[in-house]
């Protein structure tokens, strides 16, 4: 009778094999089954993202174009910083705070070396980019927002994820947009609400994701109907494109990503690579 061994002479071929090798198929081992709305949930960090980078886009244009005062924009994103500060801790109870030892007196003074710092380097950054032609900003801008949407945490364990990479990319981006407006001051609101939705903001989300689902996929959707409402005071179309790109990654892909798991055919079996479990540590010493 044949036996899979090779330290024995067997009268058959090397590459002989009996019925009971494809006994132990196996198939779609570690395949994941997923659920329509679960998969719908967790694509709303996809579509605040983009949210965020369209309304960022949609504010330093009416700052450029004059519809939208640097005072009255600091002023509303400093009254929305703290709602939200307040809301970071009212949401868990100070439970965070309590676990990172991190004060409210340490927070006050981040906040104030970082308007100062800007606001000190605001004529620097007006004109940092005089020497670039406009075309090329918008270029460069345009790759540093995508960049920053490919690499950004969305809660996947990949090795393409950098949350570091991301928030650097958007500020550059900032930058290269605030050098396009009119005076220092312009820069500086743009450079301090850049930092305030690419980096504060996905902070409030992803704690809203894990304390109350509910009140996050009530704020995602605020959020993407106030966007489209920005947008389509610019552009009709481009408002109906937008949305329809919200639409396709929160509800269709959603629904491709679910009907191709069926499709799947991952196969398992005696002819794996053999997987070393054993802690092999002690041979190193």
């Amino acid at each position: 009778r044949w036996q899979k061994v090779l330290y024995e002479r067997q009268p058959f071929p090397d590459n002989y094999v009996d019925q009971r090798f494809l006994e132990e198929l196996r198939k779609n081992v570690h395949a994941r089954q997923y659920r329509y709305w679960a998969v719908v949930f967790q694509s709303g960090a996809v579509v605040q993202q983009l949210c965020s980078v369209c309304v960022f886009v949609l504010t330093w244009w009416y700052m450029d174009a004059g519809m939208l005062s640097p005072q009255g924009l600091f002023g509303a994103a400093l009254l929305s910083s703290l709602l939200g500060y307040v809301l970071f801790d009212a949401v868990d109870g100070g439970a965070g705070r309590w676990e990172s030892g991190r004060t409210r007196w340490a927070d006050l003074k981040s906040t104030l070396v970082f308007t100062a710092f800007t606001y000190g380097f605001s004529p620097m950054l007006k004109t940092l980019t005089e020497s670039i032609s406009t075309d090329t900003i918008y270029a460069m801008s345009a790759l540093m927002l995508l960049g920053h949407l490919i690499f950004f945490d969305y809660g996947a364990n990949a090795a393409i994820v950098s949350s570091t990479l991301s928030l650097n990319m958007a500020i550059f981006a900032s930058v290269c947009l605030a050098s396009r407006l009119p005076r220092a001051l312009h820069a500086f609101v743009m450079v301090t609400f850049a930092m305030q939705i690419f980096a504060l903001w996905p902070m409030l989300q992803k704690k809203l994701k894990a304390q109350t689902p509910r009140c996050y996929v009530g704020v995602t959707v605020l959020f993407a109907l106030a966007a489209l409402a920005g947008l389509a005071t610019i552009s009709s179309v481009g408002a109906v494109l937008f949305a329809s790109l919200l639409l396709t990654i929160s509800c269709l892909c959603p629904y491709c990503l679910i009907r191709l798991q069926l499709l799947k055919d991952n196969i398992h079996g005696p002819w794996d690579e053999a997987e070393i479990k054993e802690d092999l540590s002690r041979f190193l010493m």
